[in-house]
């Protein structure tokens, strides 16, 4: 078992907050004592953002060329973007959107090739990126491609809650043509692989809710619930899973519920978004589970409104390096339990910071 965990942490969109949390994240000197980063942007970049940062003033950067050239001790920056790029900070520009493709697809190089062992990505303007030929809806789905997968979970965690989705980035309209009973019943088996191997949890109670107001209303309301969503979680409890539902998605999270399930699984985006930024605070993780790589990210977006003022939070970008690092470790430790059930080590779990 490795000691020290090197992470890949790519830019994002040069003109939203992406430096910033970052530069922040690593301004907290515990990161140094758990892993090496290894950030994947521009150094002019990376100067000019931590101006804005009084409390990084003295921090200095080991501009290398490839993660192996890595300092333990140091914020290391690899020189992937153009230097003819421009910074329009708080602006979507060609150049901003550009820059972060140039960094993501960089790391995710290096993360085939285990030159950096997991992944954290700053996050990118969908609609900018998708200007520049990107044909993806989010890092999520391009993620998945990149890595061969036949699916994957947008699994939205945090210390106290854990939230994933059937589908992500769709439109509303959208939703109930692309749920089906398959769809649920792969997206409860990946949540519950995750929680076992990714978040040391032995035997995972999983919450489902409804697609339709009141859960359908026996139907008065919509089909979803009795034609698809409760075959799905039958089929799976009848194989011994510990799944539940569905539920009311409009009470569930003023309920006394959530602290009886290791995660919750929602039919779209914004069910499952809108109540996991309101009750995690600022350190909301997101995690792509199903992968064979470990890729986190912070819940929020590129903030163009508070970009070179100083001002962004660095809470999530923070957990989001922490997270990945305990999932790798999580990792480590249920696989060696697996290939030798007589030698156990006790497994990292979620820091006080995630």
């Amino acid at each position: 078992m490795k000691n020290k965990i090197v992470v890949g942490i790519t830019q994002g969109d040069s003109n939203g907050i992406g430096y910033e949390v970052i530069i922040k994240a690593l301004t907290d000197a515990r990161i140094f004592d758990i892993c090496t980063p290894v950030v994947y942007g521009s150094s002019k970049m990376f100067g000019f953002y931590k101006k804005c940062v009084s409390e990084a003033e003295s921090l200095t950067t080991n501009v290398i060329s490839k993660p192996g050239e890595a300092h333990a001790k140091r914020i290391n920056l690899i020189n992937c973007i153009p230097e003819s790029y421009n910074l329009e900070p708080g602006r979507e520009s060609e150049d901003g959107a550009k820059a972060a493709l140039t960094a993501l697809e960089a790391a995710v190089k290096d993360l085939k090739n285990n030159l950096i062992d997991v992944l954290v990505t700053a996050p990118f303007n969908k609609s900018g990126v998708s200007k520049e030929g990107f044909s993806f809806p989010g890092h999520t789905e391009y993620l998945t491609k990149m890595f061969n997968a036949d699916e994957s979970l947008m699994f939205m965690v945090s210390h106290s809650l854990k939230v994933g989705l059937v589908t992500n980035h769709l439109s509303i309209a959208k939703v109930s043509g692309a749920i089906n009973s398959a769809l649920i019943i792969k997206k409860i088996k990946l949540m519950s692989d995750s929680l076992k191997r990714d978040f040391a949890v032995d035997r995972p109670k999983i919450a489902v809710l409804s697609l339709n107001p009141h859960s359908g209303d026996h139907g008065l309301m919509g089909k979803e619930e009795e034609e698809i969503i409760k075959p799905a979680i039958q089929e799976l409890f009848e194989k011994g899973e510990l799944v539940f539902g569905p539920f009311p998605s409009d009470g569930f999270f003023a309920s006394d519920y959530t602290g009886r399930f290791d995660a919750v699984l929602a039919m779209y985006h914004d069910q499952g978004m809108i109540p996991f930024k309101s009750l995690s605070h600022d350190v909301g993780v997101n995690f792509t589970a199903g992968l064979n790589v470990v890729r986190c990210s912070p819940d929020h977006g590129t903030a163009y409104d508070l970009a070179g003022k100083g001002k962004a939070n660095h809470l999530s970008m923070l957990a989001s390096i922490y997270t990945a690092c305990d999932i790798y470790r999580n990792r480590e430790n249920y696989d060696l339990l697996r290939a030798n059930p007589l030698r156990v080590e006790m497994p990292v779990g979620n820091r006080e910071n995630d």
